[in-house]
């Protein structure tokens, strides 16, 4: 790497990549990644001699992708799942950055969706009392439950973009004139997550964030977002930030900061078992449909929807579905099997359509947004 502002004077940064090849004739050139970095820091960007253990960021997000990598490279899926540990993220997505430009420039493995995990190890609770409110302010319990959120042991945030970073300016003005900005790719995979977390009952669920990132803080996702790539971001509900990029400080006789007695090993279990889910869901499934039209050329309270069939084969039938222009997940579906084209006793202004398509297994591709 060149000198930068966080690298001055430059630096050789290592990756580390492990590749296992999908064994599904149709699906192994079809790729997801897993991805966390290795790198930590502490209270001084430029300190690189001084302790900096990084348990929650981003240990646990390596130890999510290491043991996913054990299992799945004992058991292959049908696509090819590759599994990075980027270094340089402290100082600015260093590594995420080198590999997704180079891989948006090489033909071969189509990147389908990236997961980044990245302080997934902390469940902190916010406090349940009225401290923090303005002095004289009346707060009702239900208003303070509403300030805490959801139970922070049982619920992992991912964050995906809405519009793409990389869309041209004919694109953007397509978007607006669709109002489709809330369709995005990246979207599509976190709603995806939440539908495998629903149908698998799985004790850690998602909370989706519409937004890239959190306020004044990146990841290695949004590299590959800038790269063209879905990409999305799974980090714990409540992030408590006296403990990361901090100085490890004695605090009643204990090190205080990013250490590893903050790091409940059960919740990372459940973050690596999301994780899993959503690749074998992602992997066992059909690819997903292309060319999705929604026919607006006249008037009519009807919907007419078409599509081309996946690459790849194996599809059994397809799905519309769904959602008000208010709703976050697609909501409603009819099963229209194999079938191509329909039309639908809905009021296009009113929703938006999506298709996607299912395999004699049962599995369902990501949808593909009607544009």
């Amino acid at each position: 790497m060149p000198p930068s502002v966080r690298v001055p004077t430059g630096a050789r940064i290592v990756n580390v990549v492990h590749t296992v090849q999908g064994v599904g004739e149709a699906a192994k050139s079809r790729a997801y990644y897993v991805v966390a970095h290795y790198d930590s820091r502490n209270g001084e960007v430029l300190d690189a001699t001084g302790e900096a253990p990084g348990a929650n960021d981003n240990a646990s997000g390596v130890a999510v992708a290491m043991e996913l990598a054990r299992i799945v490279a004992a058991k292959p899926l049908d696509s090819t799942v590759v599994f990075l540990f980027t270094s340089g993220e402290e100082q600015g997505l260093l590594g995420a950055k080198a590999h997704a430009d180079a891989a948006a420039a090489r033909s071969g493995l189509s990147i389908r969706a990236v997961l980044n995990n990245d302080i997934v190890g902390d469940p902190t609770e916010r406090p349940d009392d009225a401290s923090g409110w303005p002095e004289g302010m009346a707060v009702s319990p239900d208003l303070r439950a509403a300030a805490r959120g959801p139970e922070a042991r049982t619920t992992v945030r991912v964050f995906s973009e809405g519009t793409p970073r990389s869309d041209t300016a004919e694109q953007r003005a397509k978007m607006r004139q669709l109002s489709s900005e809330g369709d995005s790719l990246s979207r599509q995979i976190a709603r995806f997550v939440a539908y495998v977390a629903d149908r698998e009952q799985l004790a850690l669920r998602p909370m989706l964030v519409m937004r890239p990132d959190r306020f004044l803080r990146g990841g290695d996702h949004s590299a590959f977002n800038e790269a063209g790539f879905a990409a999305v971001r799974f980090s714990a509900l409540n992030e408590d930030y006296s403990r990361q990029h901090a100085n490890i400080v004695p605090r009643e006789g204990k090190p205080y900061g990013d250490v590893a007695s903050f790091v409940d090993e059960t919740y990372v279990a459940n973050v690596a078992r999301l994780n899993l889910a959503t690749l074998v869901h992602l992997s066992n499934a059909p690819d997903t449909p292309s060319n999705v039209k929604l026919h607006a050329d006249q008037l009519d309270p009807n919907s007419k929807l078409s599509w081309d069939a996946p690459s790849g084969g194996g599809v059994e039938g397809y799905e519309v579905v769904w959602r008000l222009t208010t709703d976050w997940q697609w909501m409603y579906s009819v099963n229209v099997k194999e079938r191509r084209e329909v039309t639908l006793p809905i009021n296009k202004d009113n929703v938006f359509f999506g298709v996607r398509s299912y395999n004699a297994k049962g599995y369902v591709s990501p949808v593909a947004v009607a544009r």
